[in-house]
């Protein structure tokens, strides 16, 4: 489904990433882990098109990308939420997830993709006239993931979804990644907490400064000595 290729990227002056090469086949959640500062979050804005790379490609569905701005790769089916939720404050929670919606021209399916939202996350619906920035954090980052959904993306990439969670708030987002990659959509999951990543995903990536390198499957990794000293705690 994904393809990316050689791909180098600047943050300002500094070259976040380094050449990296990674697939995502369809139907996978496929993460990538790594510390503060390793080009996690440049990898995911580089392929939503938030940030454009100065060399390599970037295929989605065999279609090449890189270069389009973000606006023209959501309705291609790549849908990103990311790190820091960014939803809209001041804004209801239903406001803010038709604002995910903005390329469904048809009310029904706009309706339809609601009713799926409100499935995976039935307390917003609890919540559609409550102003999104009155949400606890939790509730905030499901609303930034139903957001995300109410395009109906092919691919759902998540920018460190458990980031400032407590832990049972992150084990019922956990859950609900697993529910939403159950139902056919494909996941590049970025997330600092390792042992999430790799428990939730098939495949893994480890991107360290700018360069990839390890991956494999999750299983694999997990067993693997440098991701056990280094991400798992021993």
């Amino acid at each position: 489904m994904l393809t990316v290729e050689g791909v180098r990227t600047n943050y300002g002056r500094m070259e976040a990433l380094r050449g990296i090469d990674l697939k995502v086949e369809e139907g996978e959640v496929v993460t990538i882990i790594g510390s503060n500062g390793a080009g996690k979050s440049t990898t995911l804005r580089t392929i939503s098109g938030l940030i454009f790379p100065i060399a390599g490609s970037i295929f989605f569905l065999q279609q090449r990308i890189e270069g389009l701005k973000a606006h023209a790769i959501v309705p291609l089916g790549i849908s990103h939420v990311p790190e820091g939720r960014r939803i809209f404050p001041r804004m209801s929670v239903l406001d803010n997830l038709k604002m995910g919606a903005y390329l469904q021209r048809d009310s029904r399916e706009q309706g339809q993709a609601l009713g799926q939202v409100y499935q995976h996350f039935p307390i917003l619906k609890g919540r559609a006239d409550q102003r999104g920035g009155t949400l606890s954090g939790g509730e905030q980052q499901m609303l930034a993931i139903g957001r995300a959904l109410m395009s109906n993306p092919k691919l759902l990439l998540l920018d460190e979804p458990s980031l400032g969670l407590a832990p049972l708030v992150v084990m019922e987002i956990a859950r609900i990644i697993m529910e939403i990659n159950q139902r056919g959509v494909t996941i590049l999951l970025v997330e600092q907490k390792a042992n999430l990543a790799l428990g939730l995903a098939h495949r893994g990536y480890v991107l360290e400064t700018g360069r990839i390198v390890l991956e494999g499957k999750a299983t694999d990794l997990v067993k693997d000595e440098h991701v056990k000293k280094a991400y798992l705690g021993g």
